[in-house]
């Protein structure tokens, strides 16, 4: 997407490169500057080319005269949007892929003659489109341990490029880092938990950006949220059996728990910060490992994707605060799962240890995915995953 920043840092540019995946010949050819006295001289870019960006820039500049008419044209006819000024004319919008589009217009020089604006170029026509999409929505609110994730509908081939064009602006400095967690995701996520209350802005503006081996980006993807007012912060301790509830550093409540199986891998409850990513009053629960189909349970809070979830068991609470007898989930008494499960939203941590086993990208058997474990990796190692040219 075209946006007006970007524009405003292009007023000085006369020419524009092909897009970086073009074919062998391509160009954005500008049309050449012979200025004589009193007549206008245009700059028009691009003039001509195969294989442009559709993202731009896209612009007609004068000197020696002012614009009198501007237009760029597709070959369906619709006029491209832009912006008319007396020496400049700049394109706000996006173009499509594998598309001609034609100059047309006029500058009247200071001497009265008419300069007429010409040309034709078409833009790259890409092997392939991928798309984009976001973990987060617009006007949304989430805890303060919320990352951001992109995944990409086809492995990214260049990530350096694709990583330039996606960006994380915030209310208040934020220190934070893009890594690569697979070649189909990208994850952003701040050095320490967010500020409450801090507002962000996320821009994944691929439209037009080459992604390796001819694959280009198919559209800009943006999200705009906010992080909540308060910083809640549940600890889960695996070996005193307790699960307490912090809001902004103050103890709200300490409840008994019971944790994961330590005597069964499959069943220990993983140590390191989950992320609550999902709210059920009510919830049928399968583990065919452990041979038991469809039991409910209720205020579940999904704490993490490999089945680690928070919620009330009726039959554990004797065991609670005493005994670690669940298949990984922990268990609280009715009262107080409803307790946690009304205080707590999307985002917020939940930090568990005291475990033999760790939260990470994959179970020790490899097939269950810990999403999301940004927590668990540390800064080091997190900003080494960034694809960021030095």
């Amino acid at each position: 997407m075209i946006r007006p920043l970007v524009l405003a840092l292009l007023l000085g540019m006369t020419a524009c490169s092909a897009a970086p995946d073009a074919p062998p010949g391509a160009s954005s050819a500008t049309a050449p500057v012979e200025q004589e006295k009193g007549k206008a001289a245009l700059t028009v870019t691009p003039a001509s080319g195969e294989g442009i960006s559709p993202a731009g820039p896209f612009q007609v500049a004068v000197t020696g005269g002012s614009l009198t008419a501007v237009a760029l044209t597709g070959a369906d006819n619709r006029v491209v949007k832009g912006e008319l000024t007396a020496d400049r004319w700049v394109a706000t919008e996006d173009l499509g892929y594998d598309k001609v589009y034609t100059w047309s217009g006029s500058a009247k020089g200071q001497d009265g003659a008419e300069v007429p604006v010409s040309g034709s170029f078409r833009t790259v026509k890409p092997s392939k489109l991928i798309s984009a999409k976001l973990n987060v929505g617009d006007n949304q609110t989430y805890g303060v341990a919320m990352p951001l994730k992109v995944t990409f509908s086809a492995p990214v081939a260049d990530k350096a490029s694709v990583q330039k064009a996606m960006a994380v602006r915030t209310s208040v400095p934020t220190e934070g880092a893009w890594a690569w967690l697979s070649d189909t995701e990208a994850h952003w996520r701040p050095k320490e938990y967010w500020k409450p209350g801090t507002e962000v802005f996320l821009d994944v503006n691929v439209h037009g950006v080459p992604f390796g081996g001819g694959a280009f980006g198919k559209s800009d993807v943006h999200a705009q949220f906010k992080i909540a007012d308060r910083a809640l912060v549940a600890k889960a301790n695996t070996q005193t059996k307790r699960f307490e509830i912090y809001r902004d550093g103050v103890l709200l409540h300490d409840f008994p728990a019971s944790y994961g199986m330590e005597d069964d891998p499959r069943a220990v409850s993983r140590s390191g910060i989950h992320v609550v990513q999902q709210k059920e009053a009510s919830r049928l629960m399968t583990n065919r490992t452990f041979d038991y189909e469809n039991i409910p349970v209720t205020w579940a809070v999904l704490i993490s994707q490999n089945g680690e979830f928070v919620h009330e068991n009726t039959g554990t609470v004797a065991k609670q605060g005493k005994e670690n007898v669940s298949h990984g989930c922990a268990n609280l008494s009715g009262p107080n799962a409803k307790t946690f499960y009304d205080l707590t939203m999307v985002g917020d941590p939940v930090e568990v240890t005291g475990s033999t086993i760790q939260l990470g990208a994959a179970d020790p058997s490899g097939v269950a995915p810990g999403d999301y474990w940004e927590w668990t990796i540390d800064w080091a190692t997190w900003t080494s995953k960034s694809a960021a040219t030095p």
